[in-house]
């Protein structure tokens, strides 16, 4: 795979795409009626998109809010793992 940017180098980056092709089977048979469904589909997304951004910064406080944020949004995705393995009594 070519890559054209820099942050595309960065190793949590990829894992961080390799979690969203690992998360799609999950989503897809999951109902759309569920909440939590749409917010991990977001929040999976979240940590890709703000590893770029902040990555593209050029002061290290900046870099560090955006993969602050990143890191917040890896942990809403295991919440809402948890949340879906969770069996509610009957």
């Amino acid at each position: 795979m070519n890559r054209y940017f820099d942050h595309e180098k960065l190793e949590v980056y990829q894992e961080s795409l390799a979690f969203v092709a690992w998360l799609e089977p999950l989503l897809q048979k999951l109902p759309k009626a569920i909440a939590v469904r749409d917010h991990l589909d977001r929040a999976s997304t979240s940590i890709a998109l703000n590893l770029a951004e902040g990555n593209g910064k050029h002061t290290s406080s900046d870099r560090c809010r955006f993969f602050d944020i990143a890191r917040g949004s890896a942990l809403e995705c295991a919440a809402a793992l948890d949340l879906l393995a969770f069996e509610r009594p009957v």
